[in-house]
């Protein structure tokens, strides 16, 4: 028996004043179980088993063609399918089942290999040193823009072959289009903005397109070389796919990742945490275990979607064929069934979470996402000297469901200089 929704309490998800802190809403959201929108073909999942169910279910798709109501009804979700067509969906890997998805993620998933992602290891802490090493210059620290942003678009561009002095505009486009790729705020987009953000996917296009031609010329040892080698050689790679996978490596392996370290950081520096910060300043190995707390605490992607391909049968509610199905993986992931006091930031309560889903679309990111954050976290822990925050509202970015602050600004002590026990 389906549950009737509480009037408004989706709208809800909107209103920014929830953006500090929405779990409160998620636990009312989870305590009516799965629920249909009314007569839409909407179902909204929000409890551990529920979401877990669907993220392993094979009926639960990613191609939105399967939907039995248009996914584009307004300005703005023309837009999202612009951008599905070109950089993150009908040809990149987010939004293709197998066999297509299999032979795409095969072949990027050469560049997040163990041994691939641990070769990063000193340049990840090489870039996080030298910006702190600014910060300690400047006698200022915003964890935000100052490490947890330019760390992973940097590892990105370097794995791609982007050229240095290209960073800041890919950053620019990427946070532009992340707003667009968000199913819940991209909505509150107006005509403006929406523009805006319709130009940069297209002169991110433009981008990938002309870097692509001077590597056919000039390859190098990057992903891109290989990307294209795959292209050029066999039936593996469309140069449409080829283009969307540059698009959704720069957005969903750069955005997710500052979403990981800021909310890893802000919970270490809540005034009932400090303690665990502390015990990260001389143990390093405990990172691990931080890391995948917040993961479950305070998710990077707080909402995703799945289409029903075929019917699926959950304990509460029957999911129609051509259902889009909402799963509140933030809800989920502080489920009471499954997680004792879920509101409290305990890291040793294991790597039990969604974060990263599961099955088949298993976040292909994850390990170099957790040395990115390992690496940050750590070196912030060791060389910052009694860092606090400078504020007491956390101001948030737009974002419903690539949640996390826009802003960190921090005061401390003092910043050590840069060794490798530091």
């Amino acid at each position: 028996m389906t549950t009737p929704p509480n009037p408004g309490i989706f709208a809800s998800l909107l209103d920014p004043t929830q953006r500090a802190d929405p779990y409160p809403l998620y636990a009312r959201i989870r305590a009516q179980g799965p629920i249909r929108l009314g007569n839409a073909p909407v179902v909204v999942l929000s409890s551990f088993r529920d979401c877990a169910a669907v993220l392993r279910d094979r009926a639960a798709t990613v191609e939105r063609h399967h939907a039995s109501m248009p996914l584009g009804p307004t300005p703005v979700h023309d837009l999202a399918g612009t951008l599905s067509g070109e950089l993150s969906g009908t040809a990149s890997m987010l939004f293709r089942d197998p066999p297509d998805h299999t032979r795409l993620r095969r072949l990027v998933a050469k560049a997040f290999t163990p041994a691939v992602v641990r070769g990063l290891e000193p340049r990840i802490i090489a870039i996080t040193d030298a910006a702190l090493d600014r910060a300690a210059e400047r006698g200022e620290l915003d964890l935000i823009q100052d490490l947890a942003y330019p760390l992973p678009i940097t590892v990105i561009c370097d794995l791609l072959g982007v050229p240095l002095r290209d960073e800041p505009q890919l950053r620019q486009w990427s946070t532009l289009l992340a707003r667009a790729l968000d199913p819940v705020s991209a909505t509150t987009a107006g005509r403006t903005e929406s523009a805006t953000m319709v130009r940069a996917n297209n002169e991110l296009h433009e981008y990938f397109e002309q870097l692509v031609r001077h590597r056919r010329t000039r390859p190098s040892n990057d992903l891109l070389s290989a990307l294209i080698a795959a292209e050029e050689s066999t039936d593996a790679l469309t140069h449409d796919e080829l283009i969307s996978t540059c698009g959704l490596l720069l957005i969903a392996g750069h955005e997710t990742t500052v979403n990981l370290i800021a909310n890893t950081a802000l919970a270490l520096l809540r005034p009932g945490h400090r303690h665990q910060l502390a015990i990260l300043r001389t143990e390093p190995t405990f990172a691990g275990a931080v890391i995948e707390e917040s993961l479950r605490y305070d998710p990077p992607v707080q909402l995703v979607p799945r289409v029903a391909r075929d019917s699926i049968t959950l304990p509460g509610i029957d999911i129609a064929a051509g259902d889009l199905i909402v799963m509140l993986i933030a809800a989920a992931n502080r489920d009471p069934d499954v997680f004792p006091d879920p509101d409290r930031f305990d890291p040793a309560r294991g790597d039990r979470h969604l974060a990263f889903g599961l099955g088949q679309h298993f976040c292909l990111g994850a390990p170099l996402a957790r040395l990115e954050a390992t690496v940050a976290l750590t070196r912030f822990a060791r060389r910052v000297r009694d860092p606090r925050l400078a504020c007491d509202q956390i101001p948030y970015r737009e974002h419903v469901t690539l949640r996390g602050p826009a802003r960190l600004p921090l005061t401390f002590i003092s910043i050590a200089p840069a060794t490798r026990a530091s």
